[in-house]
């Protein structure tokens, strides 16, 4: 009897010892650029579809040098519709890539994350989540994060407070926890407030100017520091254990030394079963990012290639429209 319990104690602890070093072992990509070509010599596409665990696993991610001035980094949105990638592709004659972002309300077609253009506010985070159950007096306000590119050609992520009736955005470099409240909305004089006596760390995570020519939103943040920490529970984007739930997925993030990585995920299908954010975030910090936020997943999850789509999407009817999109297009 001991000796069966000690043979399934042992087969249970290898089986954690393998799936554990499949999550934690570096995956191997292939450069396809041939197949997106032409290309600029600062942009690759590789593609990977080693397994991550015991589930089928494709992925691509596209690298691009910042700091070649022979690109531009911008975004697109739309007003009370929604475009699929390829509309997108078309109406901006045909960047080299374009890629979903922001999170949005099938409702409405309303972005709920920030986005910048141009230095300008064309799409603003939503600070305030009603309360349910015996808290529906009560809201609370997190601050949503973003990936921007500013007029040096630096790249950073910031939790961000963007409103409509303020010309300027405000970003923090540390998450704090959402605000709890009665106030239906969270005005720009409550937030700085509020995160100007905040302490996180023994730093101050209060509000400054964030200076960015171009940015799009999502969450949760997923890197930090080049260290894997995720910021959902400051961000409020997924109930429960959902982090930890397998999903088409994308990403974006940048290096140290001035590269910009996009990663999209495939899943929901036979030959892709996608990941976790926890794999997601895995996967961005063995490419080298410093820092890396999630995007838009699920059926909104599509990046193309000089206008060829790059992993397959997961709706059946094809491209999802969503309201903003991510691009690199040629000066």
């Amino acid at each position: 009897m001991i000796k069966k319990i000690l043979r399934k104690y042992y087969y249970c602890l290898l089986i954690t010892l393998i799936f554990s070093l499949s999550i934690n072992a570096q995956l191997r990509w292939t450069n396809v650029d041939s197949l997106y070509q032409p290309l600029p010599s600062s942009i690759h596409v590789y593609f990977t579809n080693e397994p991550i665990d015991t589930g089928s696993f494709r992925a691509y991610y596209l690298i691009a040098d910042i700091k070649d001035k022979e690109i531009d980094f911008t975004v697109d949105t739309t007003l009370g519709r929604r475009f699929t990638p390829t509309q997108f592709y078309q109406k901006n004659d045909q960047p080299l890539v374009v890629v979903n972002g922001t999170f949005f309300s099938f409702a409405t077609n309303q972005n709920l994350n920030v986005v910048i253009k141009d230095g300008k506010l064309v799409g603003y985070n939503i600070h305030s989540i009603p309360g349910r159950g015996k808290d529906t007096l009560t809201y609370r306000h997190p601050f949503g994060s973003a990936i921007g590119i500013s007029k040096k050609r630096e790249a950073d992520i910031a939790w961000v407070f963007s409103d409509s009736t303020k010309r300027n955005f405000f970003g923090m470099q540390l998450p704090i926890e959402p605000i709890k409240d009665s106030i239906k909305s969270l005005s720009f004089e409550h937030a700085i407030y509020t995160t100007s006596i905040v302490t996180h760390g023994g730093a101050s995570p209060s509000l400054k100017k964030w200076k960015m020519r171009t940015a799009i939103g999502g969450g949760p943040v997923l890197l930090q520091n080049g260290e894997i920490k995720i910021t959902n529970n400051e961000e409020l984007k997924f109930a429960g254990r959902a982090i930890n739930d397998k999903h088409p997925r994308t990403a974006m993030g940048y290096t140290k030394d001035g590269k910009i990585i996009i990663l999209v995920i495939e899943g929901r299908n036979a030959v892709a079963h996608g990941a976790t954010l926890v794999q997601e975030a895995q996967i961005l910090k063995d490419l080298g990012c410093w820092e890396a936020l999630n995007l838009d997943g699920g059926g909104s999850s599509c990046m193309l290639v000089n206008g060829k789509e790059t992993i397959k999407t997961s709706d059946k009817e094809g491209q999802r429209p969503v309201p903003a999109v991510f691009m690199i297009r040629k000066k």
